[in-house]
């Protein structure tokens, strides 16, 4: 997890961790010596050449967090759901759908929102650190909206330079108020002097998602930003960071199915 996502006691736990004192430290003062001290790992990993192993190490770190915090959020919502009133299932039945069916298409919808979220806070953190590995004076920042009253600050997810780089799983939303905010967004980090980029991973597959996407970049190159999806996506945090994640998550993916048919 990002320093900055941290609540302030994960953060103190993680600062002691690493022997940052944290007595009578604020918030920000912890996040700047936490990543200072990532700093300065990295630096010495970049001077005796073993940048791409402590990368690869921390996506793993990462990976394992991620997996097991998304396995206990999955088992606590399956027993959370033993005591849930079913009685709904009656429409199923009438609509064709048996009570056994019904309690997977339940239990599959309540686990899918969870692994939906932390698929997508896993890619989008795994490029964070392909980045910061290339540049670690960058991260994320906020900046005041300068169009409008609502929201008061956007977040950019990595500013790179003069870059204000966006990180996105993937983005299936229909909403078209999506469009109104997204274009509001990037007209104030373009006021402030940046270059929006937006850079998403996955593109969605429903018709009116995809309308949205064209329209959301045609708004980025409206503005002189830039906008990369699909495989320009990987090959953008490749060719900016130096680092092939997609390469990096495929020997992690291949080496749990290896150690899932050794466990079968």
């Amino acid at each position: 997890m990002k320093v900055e996502r941290m609540s302030k006691k994960e953060l103190d736990v993680y600062c002691e961790s690493i022997g940052i004192l944290v007595k009578g430290k604020s918030k920000p003062a912890l996040i700047k010596e936490a990543n200072d001290f990532q700093r300065k790992i990295i630096d010495e990993a970049r001077n005796n050449g073993t940048c791409l192993d402590l990368l690869k190490e921390k996506i793993g770190e990462l990976a394992d967090r991620f997996s097991l915090n998304l396995g206990e959020k999955i088992v606590a919502r399956k027993e959370d759901m033993k005591k849930d009133d079913n009685s709904h299932y009656l429409i199923y039945r009438v609509l064709g759908i048996s009570h056994k069916e019904g309690v997977l298409i339940d239990e599959y919808q309540n686990t899918g929102r969870f692994l939906y979220k932390y698929a997508g806070s896993f890619l989008e953190e795994a490029a964070t650190i392909c980045m910061f590995f290339a540049n670690s004076e960058g991260g994320k920042v906020l900046v005041e909206n300068t169009q409008g009253m609502r929201p008061k600050t956007f977040e950019i997810d990595f500013l790179n330079g003069n870059d204000a780089v966006e990180l996105k799983w993937r983005d299936a939303t229909t909403d078209g108020d999506h469009i109104t905010k997204e274009h509001t967004r990037v007209k104030t980090i373009k006021s402030h002097g940046y270059k929006p980029i937006r850079v998403m991973f996955y593109y969605p597959q429903r018709e009116q998602a995809i309308r949205i996407q064209e329209t959301l970049k045609t708004i980025y190159k409206g503005v002189g930003g830039e906008y990369f999806a699909g495989d320009d996506a990987w090959e953008y945090i490749k060719n900016v960071s130096g680092y092939d994640l997609k390469s990096v998550l495929t020997e992690i993916a291949d080496r749990r199915d290896k150690e899932g048919q050794d466990v079968q």
